[in-house]
């Protein structure tokens, strides 16, 4: 079996269509340098959180080594022309990948050649406005806005949440949480993956394709019980002002990432207003939030996301596996 030696090249900051909101820390790849070469797929693995390629190459000493590649999670892929079958082993492609900087063997799709030639990468257009909504019902694709992690990310935080990042920085996630799905407001928050919702006459339901984020919204009156159950999701109740859907969440069971997935921890204290509505056009839906939780958020965190509507696209399950990338 040939196989082309691979090469480290360090070629400033290089652009790459991986995902904005990855599900694990994407601060670990050295996106300044590349390592590309010809070899052969000994597996592919088509499942959620992550797609994963293993491909031996040759390194600079002619030793045969395995790498293991991540990409985006099957519904990412799947609209970027990728399929369950497109790969076997024992096919030779062409690989360009980020390493991780620990020197594992182990690193993040740039771009691959397939055996036929074609050229497949993880992709992330924008999301285009086609047609307007009448109303909040339907599909929607979040739009790009640039700065609105980083925005969460530099949210004035209490002594303990400090503590709690620093012990994911040191720790990462926990493996046996990988698959839990994210809590609000951040199901809508990510234009890779799509929302779904649905007007009910005594409740609005919130789906998100990212972990199969699956949301009631009571809108029959009723208010929050007096001694509620604490879940992921928390209980939600709402209600329409004009045309705006008020939604209010509170009985969040404490989470290591509920206040955002790089760790910033949430309490039960952790309370959610989430305001949705059309903008005038009807092509875009707004998400106005107000996220508050005096244990770990020193003050309250504003924020607004929007969503394209996007009748066009259909959302499909996540179905995560734990343990794929082991």
């Amino acid at each position: 079996m040939n196989h082309v030696k691979f090469f480290l090249a360090v070629l400033g900051i290089i652009a790459f269509a991986g995902p904005s909101n990855s599900h694990h820390s994407d601060a670990i790849y050295d996106r300044e340098v590349t390592v590309a070469g010809e070899g052969v797929v000994t597996r592919y693995t088509y499942r959620n959180p992550h797609v994963l390629i293993g491909v031996e190459l040759a390194n600079n000493d002619g030793e045969i080594v395995e790498w293991l590649v991540e990409t985006g999670s099957t519904p990412i892929m799947n609209r970027s022309g990728w399929s369950a079958d497109m790969l076997s082993p024992g096919d030779r492609i062409n690989v360009r990948l980020h390493p991780e900087r620990t020197g594992n063997l182990h690193g993040i799709l740039h771009s691959l050649e397939a055996p036929d030639g074609q050229v497949f990468m993880q992709i992330e257009d924008a999301a285009v406005e086609t047609v307007p909504a009448e109303s909040l019902a339907g599909v929607w694709r979040g739009a790009r806005q640039p700065g609105a992690f980083q925005r969460m990310r530099s949210m004035a935080v209490t002594p303990a949440a400090e503590a709690g990042r620093a012990a994911y920085a040191e720790n990462g996630p926990d493996p046996s949480r990988e698959c839990d799905p994210a809590t609000a407001p951040f199901n809508i928050a990510s234009g890779l993956y799509l929302t779904g919702i649905e007007l009910l006459d005594d409740r609005v339901i919130l789906r998100n394709e990212f972990l199969d984020v699956y949301r009631e919204v009571w809108t029959d009156g009723r208010e929050h019980p007096a001694d509620g159950e604490y879940t992921l999701q928390g209980h939600s109740i709402g209600w329409w002002e004009d045309a705006t859907l008020v939604v209010d969440t509170r009985y969040f069971e404490e989470n290591p990432s509920g206040n955002g997935r790089g760790g910033t921890p949430s309490s039960r204290q952790k309370h959610v207003v989430e305001r949705y509505s059309l903008t005038e056009d009807g092509m875009r839906a707004g998400v106005d939030y107000v996220l508050e939780d005096p244990v770990y958020l020193a003050e309250p965190f504003e924020g607004r996301v929007e969503m394209i509507y996007s009748p066009h696209l259909e959302l499909v399950d996540y179905n995560c596996i734990p343990g794929t990338l082991g």
